[in-house]
């Protein structure tokens, strides 16, 4: 078992299954950003559900080891097509129509993609998730997600630029999950003739959707579709971050201080 992984093809598969783990993370992300579109306050109120406790930390160290995982393993396979093939890694008669561009700069794409998570991580992941471990103050509670979307991609100086670097952001995904879906599986075993273009039709509509959906919620909040309103009692009473409804209620979920201000 140790000779398989230290094989191209072992390794091959780790860098498969990484993948479609990474996949399956982008659509439960996906189904979480979604809620925004239809409730901030709901959405809120996962991003309270998530936030720093164990289990959403243990995800996300696990997140970040398959990550790793996928990373690494893309670059070492990468640096060994190119000491075995020199410049031309591909064979390109063999390569399947519509995908050669994306299957010639997995790894370009690749970069982009974790540029764009850099991006994110510090825009989204350090002034929430971290922002709550740390204790930190930010313009916005940690737990406040709506706000920070709104913030980022409408109320922000920088609006339209962030808006412009998440849709390219996209655009580069759309291009590896179409190609990685179908691959990851076609190393896995799946790699008939009856199977194989099924695959590809699969990660054409998989990674519509999924790139598709985050790219609605970026335009959403750049049109101004984000109540960002909390439904909570005095701002003052309640020490929140937005602002609030005047005569509502103190709300725990959405108000650091309910119970003084109550």
């Amino acid at each position: 078992m140790k000779g398989f992984f230290k094989s191209s093809i072992g390794k091959k598969v780790l860098m498969s299954v990484s993948g479609l783990f990474l996949i399956l993370f982008l659509l439960f992300h996906l189904c979480m950003n979604l809620v925004v579109v239809f409730s901030a306050s709901a959405y809120n109120e996962v991003c309270a559900f998530l936030g720093s406790n164990w289990y959403a930390v243990a995800g996300t160290m696990v997140l970040a080891a398959g990550f790793l995982v996928h990373i690494v393993y893309a670059f070492i396979l990468t640096a060994q097509n190119r000491k075995a093939r020199g410049t031309d890694r591909y064979d390109n008669q063999n390569l399947p129509a519509g995908v050669e561009f994306a299957s010639k700069n997995m790894l370009v794409l690749g970069v982009i993609v974790c540029c764009g998570l850099l991006v994110h991580f510090g825009q989204f992941w350090a002034k929430m998730m971290y922002a709550e471990l740390a204790g930190t103050e930010g313009q916005f509670a940690p737990t406040d997600g709506a706000a920070w979307i709104n913030w980022y991609f409408h109320d922000s100086p920088l609006a339209v630029a962030f808006v412009i670097v998440y849709l390219v952001w996209f655009a580069a995904l759309w291009l590896h999950l179409n190609h990685g879906f179908w691959s990851a599986f076609h190393t896995v075993g799946l790699s008939n003739n009856v199977w194989i273009p099924r695959l590809k039709c699969i990660a054409k509509w998989f990674s519509t959707i999924i790139c598709a959906g985050f790219a609605f919620v970026v335009i959403f909040a750049a049109c101004g579709g984000i109540n960002t309103k909390s439904d909570c009692c005095n701002k003052e009473k309640c020490g929140a971050k937005t602002e609030c409804h005047q005569e509502a209620p103190c709300n725990p979920q959405t108000c650091p201080n309910a119970e003084q201000g109550k």
